[in-house]
């Protein structure tokens, strides 16, 4: 993938927009705000002169027009200030580009550890009045990353998540729409680092999730706070805790569907089933107050659950590396099971000479925690020779990598001889907090212990 594709993931620094093309307009239709100068403006879909909301904004300070939400009633509007960091630029040469024998020079934005970032603050507008409200930034005094600015459906305020630069506090900030008054709805901390991602599917990277009940009355909140991944259930008047939703030593994946008129969440998870692959994705279903917690995917695979647009009905897709995909269909009410949509047919691949991997696990660094991997046998394997091994490894923090659904993909390497394993160890996504806080200021770890040890288990069993 050429480097423009990482482009937008990096750099968070919004261009200055001055096209005056360019507007936000109010949902009542009656105002388009527009950026000029790096200041705002405003006026009338009449075609009225431009009102200007502010005098102060400059190139290395600007009012970032891509960032502006108003409120549903549009009498107020709220954006970011923005003032560009450094932009760091990485070069790439791409040698032998398909669209031309030249190579081509790719450039990308990538800031590094200690740089300047771009620093966001919300900024207030009370339209009817035409003056900015004043909003105390001590709740958020050195961000790494605000969110988008979302106002709540009453148009009482707006809320942003506050992402510290360090990522060890973790904060849902709301703004009185009249006052700019500031307060922390919910407030995550941690002494070694926040996963600070969105939880969004099963290939998600971070465990991050809001789901606002009733315009804010209640908020779903995921967090790590007892050692494990799980969803809470806030006053989100107040900021109090309800209670814990789930709870256990295992890990919430994903959250497919919520229900707020039944109080009831859908959502994926691993590592509930002791007796099989802690990363394999079930789904189940569990009330607000945590009771009710129901299994619905009782096959042992991995599972990933797509609902209907109206929550009444979902299918199951679920597969492992050794059994091909099969698609249900299932009506949520009661889980039963409507139809087989699909079931892969494989017996040509296997007459080809495909042969699955073979998973395998071995207890890791501290003779406790199982280690899980797979291994993908050479092309023409003989159980009689030995052979030599290259493990395909990726060691980072974002995300485990050791594939769990069915492919057909060969490993190219099979085809010159080699086996190759892969490995999820210590410091990887997915498990526990613990589990995963082996990486803090410790990347050079890279799981390396836990994957000596599977090794030499991997060889003590099989002689080739």
């Amino acid at each position: 993938m050429p480097p423009e594709a990482y482009q937008y993931s990096y750099d968070r620094t919004p261009p200055a927009e001055n096209n005056r093309e360019k507007t936000s307009v109010s949902p009542d239709g009656k105002w388009l705000a527009y950026s000029k100068n790096y200041n705002l403006f405003l006026r009338s879909r009449d075609g009225s002169r431009g009102i200007p909301l502010t005098w102060d904004g400059s190139e290395t300070n600007y009012y970032a027009l891509s960032t502006l939400r108003w409120s549903p009633d549009s009498r107020h509007l709220a954006g970011y200030r923005i003032r560009p960091g450094h932009k760091r630029q990485v070069h790439y040469l791409e040698s032998s580009p398909r669209d031309q024998l030249q190579p081509k020079h790719w450039t990308m934005t990538y800031p590094k550890a200690g740089d300047t970032l771009a620093l966001h603050q919300p900024v207030l507008f009370d339209i009817v009045s035409r003056r900015q409200i004043a909003i105390d930034n001590a709740s958020f005094p050195n961000p790494y990353s605000l969110s988008p600015i979302r106002w709540w459906k009453d148009g009482r305020g707006f809320t942003f998540e506050y992402n510290q630069r360090g990522h060890q506090v973790y904060r849902l900030v709301e703004v009185e729409a009249a006052t700019g008054k500031v307060g922390c709805l919910i407030d995550e901390r941690s002494k070694t680092f926040i996963d600070y991602q969105h939880l969004t599917d099963q290939r998600h990277t971070g465990k991050t999730f809001r789901y606002d009940v009733e315009d804010g009355k209640e908020i779903i909140w995921a967090s790590e706070r007892d050692g494990y991944e799980h969803l809470y259930l806030f006053n989100g008047r107040t900021g109090e805790l309800k209670n814990q939703i789930t709870r256990g030593d295992w890990v919430v994946r994903t959250v497919y569907y919520v229900d707020p008129v039944k109080r009831q969440i859908w959502f994926g998870a691993s590592g509930m089933n002791p007796a099989e692959d802690p990363y394999f994705v079930h789904a189940y279903r569990i009330n607000f107050d945590g009771t009710g917690l129901t299994a619905l995917t009782p096959e042992l695979a991995n599972h990933h659950i797509e609902f209907s647009p109206d929550g009444r009905y979902y299918v199951d897709l679920w597969s492992r590396i050794d059994v091909p995909p099969r698609l249900t269909l299932h009506r949520a009410s009661d889980n039963a099971e409507l139809m087989q949509i699909e079931s892969a047919e494989i017996s040509e691949l296997i007459s080809a000479g495909w042969q699955p991997p073979l998973s395998f696990h071995a207890k890791g660094r501290d003779g406790e925690t199982d280690i899980w991997g797979i291994i993908h046998l050479p092309i023409n394997f003989d159980p009689n020779k030995r052979y030599p091994v290259v493990e395909y490894i990726y060691a980072g923090p974002t995300g485990s990598f050791v594939p769990k659904s069915f492919s057909a993909f060969v490993e190219p390497l099979t085809q010159l001889g080699f086996i190759v394993v892969q490995i999820d160890g210590m410091g990887t996504n997915n498990r526990s907090r613990a589990f995963h806080d082996v990486v803090w200021k410790n990347l050079k770890d890279a799981g390396f212990p836990d994957r000596i040890l599977w090794h030499k288990a991997a060889s003590a069993k099989y002689s080739w």
